[in-house]
């Protein structure tokens, strides 16, 4: 049976920001934690090694996959931070036109730095995100 490689962790998120190699991409990833904090209301765990997440959903697809992962999250990777919002969320595609410097992979959104974007649409892409999988993966 498939076993997600991502899971809630123990692990402390302090201790991972305090290990991010470059003092600037650290600093950013300090404001990330308040951010996302602050505007999901949920404490910040790790999810793996390497993902900062916030709150959490189960998901099911129609393959009969299911698994559970953070509504929100960010990791602040050596190229890139990689911020993690829902893929199909209706407002994507306007609030990534507001954003500010990124590119985009599947269901990441890569910045080089938070200078770069609008932090008022960064929290409005959270809001979104965790009211769009809260309603498409309700909790029983």
């Amino acid at each position: 049976m498939y076993q997600p490689k991502t899971k809630v962790t123990d692990n402390s998120v302090i201790e991972f920001i305090e290990n991010v190699d470059h003092p600037k991409k650290r600093e950013d990833a300090y404001q990330l934690l308040d951010i996302f904090t602050e505007t999901t209301g949920f404490p910040a765990k790790m999810w793996g090694p390497s993902i900062i997440g916030f709150g959490s959903y189960h998901y099911k697809y129609k393959t009969g996959h299911e698994g559970d992962a953070p509504l929100v999250g960010f990791s602040p990777r050596k190229a890139k931070i990689s911020l993690y919002f829902a893929a199909e969320e209706p407002q994507r595609d306007k609030l990534l036109k507001e954003f500010g410097k990124h590119t985009t992979g599947k269901g990441c959104v890569y910045i080089n730095k938070l200078a770069d974007v609008d932090i008022e649409v960064l929290k409005a892409f959270i809001k979104h995100t965790i009211q769009f999988l809260n309603e498409t993966y309700p909790t029983p």
